[in-house]
């Protein structure tokens, strides 16, 4: 009995160009057989899935294949005469169009699911991953000192002298400027120095007369 959550692991699945180049191989194959070899695009279908429903449609692909060749060899000449002729040439060619449709849409399908479904697992492997046992020897870490490059010196540090600073200067006391009152007693002053010399010139002219 297998336990839950273990499914089965999912394989890598092929390189996309040698999908494709598969592809049109099986697809020419039955391009140049006229439909002959068509079910050679079902058989390798039904091997890659391994689904019972194309395994179905591969034997229903033979089967149709060989009752049109059937068909196609009674008749009596190389050109077809017979409603029984034509049925087998429709049969062939229909059986031929629907089977590349329907290999290539199954073929790409189920190859995407599997590169998908290898992504999640590869990236819940990624998420639960857990770490390997520790090695007792090698998990204890001990300290190294500190090695020294060869050839390196390092200056022992320099004493740090505080540079004198010049003394502050303070800027000399500034006279506060005249006040309104001393300004109209020096207009005052003045116009009374002008109105006194104005006065001596007028007496020094009168007396002259």
């Amino acid at each position: 009995m297998q336990g839950h959550g273990y499914g089965q692991p999912v394989k890598q699945p092929p390189h996309t160009a040698w999908l494709v180049l598969l592809r049109v191989l099986f697809v020419a194959i039955a391009l140049f057989s006229i439909g002959f070899l068509t079910w050679a695009m079902m058989l390798r279908l039904a091997i890659v899935t391994r689904r019972s429903l194309d395994w179905g449609l591969f034997v229903a692909v033979l089967a149709a294949d060989i009752l049109s060749i059937t068909l196609l060899a009674g008749e009596p000449g190389d050109e077809i005469h017979t409603s029984a002729g034509y049925f087998g040439l429709f049969l062939l060619l229909f059986t031929l169009v629907a089977t590349i449709a329907y290999y290539l849409a199954a073929d790409i399908r189920h190859f995407l699911q599997r590169q998908q479904a290898y992504a999640a697992q590869r990236a819940a492997q990624g998420g639960y991953a857990y770490p390997g046992p520790v090695n007792p020897y090698t998990a204890a870490t001990v300290p190294t000192p500190p090695t020294m490059a060869v050839g390196s010196h390092t200056p022992p540090p320099m004493p740090h002298t505080p540079v004198p600073r010049p003394p502050l200067t303070t800027p000399p006391p500034q006279r506060p400027a005249p006040s309104h009152i001393e300004q109209v007693r020096t207009e005052l002053d003045e116009l009374s120095d002008y109105l006194r010399k104005h006065d001596g010139r007028h007496d020094s002219h009168e007396s002259g007369r």
